[in-house]
């Protein structure tokens, strides 16, 4: 959420960003500041009054003790009508601030200086290219390749659940946990610290995190506890730290998780949603950061590197892309989008966003940073997929097949018992 100072005090540059994440609603900016204005103009009306209030009853207080009884009682009248007054502008001033806070969370995140104004993915640009695209055009994709070799049985998960939720059959059950086991193994490496969060998070969860409201819609809703199905096991992650006030030496604070993860993906239909591409439920190994705001940029290209160096041990030709202002979420102050090479379908496969998202969660969240002297400062976010299974998979069953089976990474072999799937 933006900060309600920095909408009235830079508000032409609130509109000009907000214009480049193509944001339509632009005049809710200046319902904003009105609201804010009405709320402070309460909120000091309240202090006059509750003032006057004190100094009245200080002034019953003497009276009483020259036992002047009907200069109490008169002051006493005062009081009481001051008690009404500051009960009806303390009702007003609740008002302004439930509507100021009701359209805050509407507003999205200001784009990073670096971000160019686009309309969809077409526009986003290509900052970085690696590996080879193999170029035999025999190559089938996954979907016939799973039924090859019995990895994945998409009408049994038909059957069970309906479209979207595949069934993982023997070796195709294998790859997934070696993926996700070498995956969490990295992360452990690199000094994230491995959490096992929930599967379902609670409104105020939603809210931290900026799922809710924008992401609704999406999201799976279990009516009866008024809880949400996880989209990513960013949610319940960063929102270990709301309400939390950080020391300056906790930081930066690095997590990791592998979570089953539920979109609803109302409207998807065609190519990209055959097999693999898009599903309502898929694993995915998550990585999170909380730090001080003066770093958060250095560490975004950590984690840029991190997962670009993932997708290099695994020999997956890939790609990546800073997004454009159509395109980057409703949250972040930038992103970079992977994509690998799928031989089979031949086409890019997204497989991972890496985001800054500055202090909007933080301040959504209340997750602020207290330093050595005591000033409290909002911390920043940012998270990233390390990596998304599915695309991971149908990239690697395409792009490793062979007239022997499916050739394991070196990397997987581990985990994975086997180098070759037959």
């Amino acid at each position: 959420m933006l900060t309600i100072q920095l909408i009235n005090q830079e508000t032409a540059f609130v509109k000009e960003r907000l214009a480049v994440k193509n944001f339509k609603n632009i005049e809710l900016v200046d319902e904003i500041i009105a609201l804010d204005a009405d709320r402070r103009k309460f909120q000091m009306e309240r202090d006059e009054l509750q003032s006057e209030m004190n100094n009245i009853s200080k002034q019953i207080g003497n009276v009483m003790k020259n036992k002047d009884f009907a200069a109490a009682e008169l002051l006493k009248k005062q009081t009481t009508d001051l008690k009404e007054k500051i009960k009806e502008i303390s009702t007003m001033h609740d008002n302004a601030l439930e509507q100021l806070n009701a359209k805050l969370v509407l507003l999205p995140n200001l784009p990073h200086a670096s971000v160019k104004k686009g309309f969809s993915a077409e526009d986003n640009e290509i900052i970085h290219s690696e590996g080879s695209i193999p170029e035999n055009s025999s190559l089938l994709p996954h979907w016939d390749l799973t039924t090859k070799y019995n990895l994945i049985d998409f009408e049994l998960g038909v059957k069970i659940t309906g479209a979207g939720f595949p069934l993982y059959i023997g070796a195709g059950a294998r790859l997934q946990r070696a993926l996700i086991n070498f995956f969490l193994t990295e992360a452990t490496k690199a000094g994230y610290i491995e959490v096992m969060p929930p599967l379902m998070v609670n409104e105020s969860s939603g809210y931290g995190t900026g799922q809710l409201p924008d992401k609704d819609g999406q999201m799976y809703f279990v009516t009866e506890d008024n809880l949400y199905l996880i989209p990513t096991a960013e949610v319940p992650i960063t929102n270990i730290y709301r309400d939390v006030v950080l020391k300056e030496s906790d930081l930066p604070i690095k997590n990791v998780a592998y979570s089953a993860c539920f979109r609803r993906e109302a409207g998807s239909y065609g190519k990209d949603v055959r097999g693999l591409n898009r599903l309502h439920q898929f694993d995915k190994v998550e990585i999170v950061q909380v730090v001080n705001p003066e770093k958060s940029y250095e560490v975004l290209e950590e984690m840029r590197e991190y997962v670009a160096g993932l997708i290099r041990s695994l020999n997956l030709p890939f790609r990546v892309l800073r997004l454009c202002g159509g395109d980057i979420s409703f949250t972040a102050a930038l992103t970079y989008d992977f994509e690998v090479y799928s031989a089979g379908q031949k086409r890019w496969l997204e497989v991972s966003s890496v985001s800054n998202f500055e202090s909007f969660q933080a301040n959504r969240m209340k997750l602020r940073i207290k330093d050595t002297d005591g000033k409290m400062t909002l911390a920043h976010t940012l998270n990233g997929s390390a990596l998304a299974l599915p695309r991971i998979v149908a990239a690697l069953l395409e792009n490793n097949q062979t007239e022997e089976g499916i050739v394991v990474p070196d990397v997987l072999v581990p985990f994975m018992g086997t180098s070759i799937i037959k």
